[in-house]
């Protein structure tokens, strides 16, 4: 086992070493083959989901695919491989290239080649072509999968001289029924975020339904914790439901001890080669209860002073895209077992995520915990977008550089977020994280190592865990915790000059839920280790 998360660790280095100077133009570029050497069909890829292509080769050469790709021995996803291709030979490859970044490439060398260079963790691809003075190197190892048939790729010294590189175009499938203003271009693929905008939309629909005794709604409101509320156990049933329906072994968890009492449902996807390890997702499903009674209406208002029904926010945003990955993962095939929870009692206090963590099975471990809570209210809008992590060391400095960079390295490429990448650094170093919760940015994605863990995050980060999670404004939501904890109310303060808050709901729930499905598959080939 130790061997194992020594290998993991390399993987997780893979693409987040320190700069090499000076490496390129080692071997020199004599022989190298032509990008028109290489034809790839068809023409014009499909982004955001997993496709075949047809990689043919016109003269003897080395190819390195910096993307996911499933291994046709395995059948599980890796980072990335090299194939060695003879005069004439193609090889069929089922690839996921990026759902936000149409500008994707391959790179050329010579037959055998071992050795490649690599982007830096916050520049894309198309950044790298254009000035390959930063990066790291890689090399070829063989696939430690049973089964597997692809090389993998480690951290190497020398990135084994210069490569060609041929770029290619992909086009992202939309849904016809929609418009700019509905968010079409973030609509189609292996999962989106018109999917999750539906999923909210639905949880939280106040369409009076007589037939309904449990919240005479349409939706899924009321859901507050407590052993007396039939409208939370009316969720409960139905959520556990739709886990079924994907197929995963659902378990509802329920924990009492003294006055706290919790109930959590879980999702299960056992895994093929490490089942006693669990990568777990995670949002909590429960709303902040009313203070006072629902009718207790502050006088000339529309607002309660505290409570809601709905929860739009906080958190049928992060219930949904939980449903969301686990509808395209249920079917995957996993080194490690997945889990996709939905937590009660979080607004009491974690009671649900941390009963949970502290009672895992004998002999299983977390190996990475994915958190989803209350994104929505940030970037594409006038928001900076949080992509947090931890546990948190020092304060001053980042501990936990391999998730760190792991975040930058999906952000950079796979959403072309470098630029708001590079503005969020600069923000957080003249500021911290809370005024990124209140202020209003343009252009804003911050990844950074969060000092404070009032999410269900905590829990995990309490048994050892390293974690990453997302979310946007938090203090400086007028709704929050209010009964204008509602969809409408969200998309009027996303709205911007150029779109609707419809609109950028829907991107930004598109590019959260890329990225938590992003991290999920590069964890699941080597985990990030907590690095206190």
């Amino acid at each position: 086992m130790r061997s194992q998360h020594a290998r993991a660790g390399l993987l997780v280095l893979l693409m987040f070493s320190a700069p090499f100077a000076g490496c390129f133009g080692e071997n020199g570029a004599a022989g190298l083959p032509d990008a028109e050497d290489l034809v790839v069909q068809p023409d014009l890829v499909p982004g955001g989901e997993w496709t075949t292509i047809d990689v043919k080769a016109a003269r003897d050469m080395s190819v390195f695919l910096p993307y996911f790709v499933q291994d046709p021995g395995s059948l599980r996803a890796q980072n990335s491989t090299v194939f060695d291709l003879m005069e004439g030979e193609t090889v069929s490859v089922n690839v996921l290239f990026p759902p936000r970044n149409s500008d994707v490439v391959l790179l050329l060398g010579d037959y055998g080649r071992t050795n490649w260079p690599i982007r830096a963790a916050d520049e894309s691809w198309m950044d790298w072509t254009m000035d390959r003075s930063s990066g790291s190197a890689v090399m070829v190892t063989p696939n430690e999968d049973e089964g597997g048939e692809w090389p993998w790729m480690i951290p190497a010294n020398s990135t084994g001289g210069d490569v060609v590189v041929k770029q290619m175009t992909t086009e992202r499938e939309q849904r016809s029924d929609l418009t700019e203003e509905n968010g079409v271009n973030a609509s189609g693929g292996w999962l989106n975020g018109r999917d999750v905008y539906e999923w909210v939309d639905f949880i939280t629909d106040e369409t009076p339904d007589p037939t309904d005794p449990y919240d005479g709604a349409v939706g899924y409101l009321d859901r507050w914790i407590g052993n007396g509320n039939p409208a939370y156990e009316d969720a409960i049933t139905y959520f556990e439901g739709v886990m079924v329906g994907y197929g995963l072994d659902v378990q509802v968890h329920r924990f009492q001890s003294g006055t706290l009492w919790a109930v959590n449902i879980c999702g299960y996807k056992t895994g093929t080669v490490y089942p006693d390890e669990w990568l777990v997702f995670g949002a909590h499903f429960d709303i902040a209860p009313y203070a006072t009674p629902p009718t207790a209406i502050i006088p000339g208002t529309e607002q309660q002073g505290y409570g809601t029904r709905t929860g739009a926010y906080d958190n049928a945003a992060g219930t949904s895209m939980v449903l969301t990955t686990a509808s395209v993962l249920a079917e995957f095939d996993a080194r490690r077992t997945m889990v996709f929870c939905l937590w009660s009692s979080e607004e009491e206090g974690l009671w649900g995520s941390s009963a949970f963590a502290g009672d895992l099975p004998d002999g299983v471990t977390v190996s990475n915990y994915l958190n989803l809570d209350m994104a929505g209210i940030n970037y594409p809008g006038d928001f900076a977008l949080s992509v947090y992590l931890g546990p948190d060391g020092t304060g001053d400095v980042i501990d936990q550089t391999g998730m760190y960079h792991l975040a930058e390295w999906i952000g950079a490429d796979a959403f072309d977020l470098s630029y708001q990448i590079e503005r969020g650094r600069a923000e957080w170093a003249a500021g911290g994280e809370s005024p990124l919760w209140e202020n209003n940015y343009q252009d804003m994605v911050a990844i950074y190592e969060s000092p404070t863990a009032r999410s269900d995050h905590d829990s995990f980060q309490q048994i050892g865990v390293a974690t990453l999670g997302w979310n946007g404004v938090v203090d400086g939501y007028p709704c929050y915790h209010k009964t204008c904890d509602k969809l409408p109310t969200m998309e009027e303060y996303m709205a911007t000059d150029n779109a609707t808050g419809e609109a950028n709901l829907v991107h930004s729930w598109d590019i959260v839920t890329w990225w938590a499905v992003y991290a999920f598959l590069h964890m699941d080939q080597a985990p990030v280790p907590n690095e206190l």
